[in-house]
Formats: C-alpha cells, structure tokens, sequence
C-alpha cells in the first residue's frame, strides 16, 4: 500500500524567497515567467465537444475562476471551483512554459475526473495539496453551483492523485465526520515520523478541524474553542495553513477571516486526537488577514482584506506587525489580488496565483476573470 509503507521525510527549511531576494520600496518585481489566461480558456478534445458544452449550457467561460494552485515542475495544477454553472473542468493543469498571451488549461488529470454527478469523480474542487511525495490532496465539497442555487451531487471527499502518473490513489470519504451544515474549505497534508499520512480539513460552520489518519483509515473532528470565533459575526472563512520548524516538527495554524485573533497547534496532539488546552494563540491580527500559504517552511505569506499588499511573517518570531515584512504588489493591474502563493521548486522562487476575483464575485468580469501566475 502506498501510504502504508515508511517515508523518510527530513525537513531542510529552506526558505526560497529571503527578505534580500525583494525590493519593497520600488515594488520591483520581475515580469518575466508570468503565465496568464482569461476566464476558461480549455484545451478542448475537438471543436464539437467544446460546441457541445457550450450549447447545453456546460461551459460559461466567464463562470471559470481558479482560486489555488500547486507547482509540479513545469505544470501549474488549479482548482477551479464550481461556484457557477458552466464550469466543465473543476481540477485544471496549465504549462508554466506557455508563452502565448493566452495560456491554455487541459482538465488534470482527465476529463473523466470531471464528470459532475459521477461519485468517483470530482464535483466541486475548493482547494489542493501538494505533499512531499508528490501526492496532490484534492478537497471536493460535492456540492456544485454553490454561489447560485447549490445543489449536492455527491458527498464531501478528499482524492489523493499522484501527480507523476495522473493515477487516483486514494479517496477519503467525509461523509462520516460532517453534516448538511458543513462547509468545508481547507484541506492540508502532513507525515507522522513512522511514515504514516494524516490530512486536516477545515470546517468553518462546524467551528471544527477534520483529521484523518490516511494510513489506518479512521478519522475525527476536533471542535475548536469558542475563543477562536472571538469577535467574528459569523463563522465565514476558517483558514489552515502547516508550518515546519527546523527540527523537522509541524503545527497547524488557523483562523477566521473575520476572527481578532491568529491560533497555532502541534500537529502530534492533533493526531493523538488530545488537541483539549494545546491551542496556542499567538496573537491579536491588526486587521482582518486572508492567508495565502507558506514557503513549506516557517514562512507564513498574507495579506489584509481588500488590499494588494502581501506580507511575509517567520512563525520563529514573535506575531507582532514588526516582524511582518512586505514582499509582493501586482505589477499587473490594482484590482488583482492574490489568492495563493506556493513554492516553485524548480525555479527556485514562489509563485503568485492572483485575479480579479472581486470582479467574479460580483459579476462585472465581462469575458471572464483576469489570472496570472506571478514569480515572486
């Protein structure tokens, strides 16, 4: 079995973008490398299946939004969540080699995947994973058209890809560990020291974080203290985000958007399932954050709501503006935002998925939303 056998995963925090590598005051940045495309621009099969789709109401291109990303080598792989109708392809691949002013997606890993009503296949994306292994963890609410008149096709899971082959290897029921009311968002990955694989999915209405020990097969929620929701007027965006140490040790750390303050947890009491007086709260948050990601290290990457600005902060260090350290602007347009930032391994940098997704959400984005993936 795959996730049964040992992996030997030493962690070397290297953090790919150091606070020399910007230059804040002027908001340099360099353009070249940056991939970009407008609304769903698809490699279709052939021009009949793209009419066919487009016909019967399958394909709305300006419904299409990619909110996250995961670099694999020379491939960008996007969820493009199914908030709209006429979204064909809800998990996407673009080559970060495509010149054209206008890059091309292609459903990852197959168009079969993609089947809206097929249990097996994937319904609703909202975030992925990338793990060490190269396993790309994949959350499916199964819940389509969630902006306009929701409606369930198939229970929440998690499906585990490895990115090298396309191959499906894993699907994680969690139909067993929500309820109708349950809105998941978040999904993230991480290997006990004996090899073992647990994932944690963030539920924001249960006020709960869900674990999964992949390996055995059993899972749990873990619901968080009232504290966490201190301030919010309701339970919106519950954040995950997974934090390595030096000494190879993780701790999760989440929060509501709308939440005063930012939390942190070891990892090893979430998966001993004794997570009761282990919460960390690191601090108060000036404003309201939107959590972008992490360099795979220490490094936590934000921004403030609304705005464009992104900053960088070393979960080493103290959780105080002071240590906050600004990093990135768009050099595209004052209405893009960035809704993700992960590594690029082979280049060496992070990588910036940013839109006009203010735009998608209040239905002013004509053709389509704007994106581009941006070298930081």
């Amino acid at each position: 079995m795959l996730f049964a056998r040992a992996v030997t995963f030493v962690v070397a925090v290297v953090v790919l973008v150091g606070a020399h590598d910007y230059d804040v005051e002027n908001k340099k940045c360099d353009l070249t490398g940056i991939v970009q495309w407008t609304g769903g621009s698809f490699e279709w099969p052939c021009a009949a299946t793209k009419s066919m789709f487009h016909n019967n109401g399958r394909f709305i291109s300006k419904n299409v939004l990619a909110t996250r990303v995961a670099i694999s080598k020379d491939d960008a792989i996007l969820a493009l969540p199914r908030y709209k109708s006429g979204v064909p392809v809800t998990l996407a691949k673009v080559s970060l080699k495509d010149k054209n002013c206008q890059a091309s997606l292609s459903p990852f890993p197959c168009w079969s995947l993609q089947e809206e009503g097929v249990h097996t296949a994937l319904q609703n994306v909202v975030d992925i994973y990338l793990d060490p292994q190269d396993i790309l963890w994949v959350l499916d609410t199964g819940v389509v058209k969630s902006l306009e008149q929701p409606e369930r096709k198939c229970p929440a899971k998690v499906v585990a890809i490895n990115v090298k082959s396309g191959k499906v290897v894993k699907y994680v029921d969690l139909s067993g560990l929500t309820s109708s009311s349950s809105r998941l968002q978040y999904v993230v990955a991480d290997y006990n020291p004996d090899g073992r694989v647990f994932i944690y999915v963030s539920d924001a209405a249960a006020r709960a974080i869900l674990v999964y020990d992949v390996t055995s097969g059993r899972g749990y929620r873990v619901v968080l203290p009232p504290a966490v929701t201190m301030s919010c007027d309701r339970r919106d965006v519950l954040y995950l985000a997974l934090l390595r140490h030096n000494d190879g040790t993780t701790c999760l750390l989440f929060t509501y958007l709308g939440s005063s303050r930012l939390f942190t947890i070891r990892t090893d009491h979430l998966r001993s399932g004794n997570a009761h007086g282990k919460i960390n709260d690191r601090g108060p948050k000036p404003k309201k954050m939107v959590i972008l990601g992490t360099d795979n290290g220490s490094a936590l990457f934000f921004r403030y709501e609304g705005e464009g600005e992104v900053y960088r902060w070393d979960c080493v260090t103290p959780f105080v503006p002071a240590n906050f350290q600004p990093v990135y602007k768009s050099p595209r347009d004052e209405c893009c935002l960035a809704t993700h930032i992960v590594p690029d391994y082979k280049r060496g940098r992070m990588r910036v998925l940013e839109s006009n997704f203010g735009d998608y959400m209040q239905g002013t984005v004509g053709c389509g939303a704007t994106h581009a993936l941006v070298p930081m």
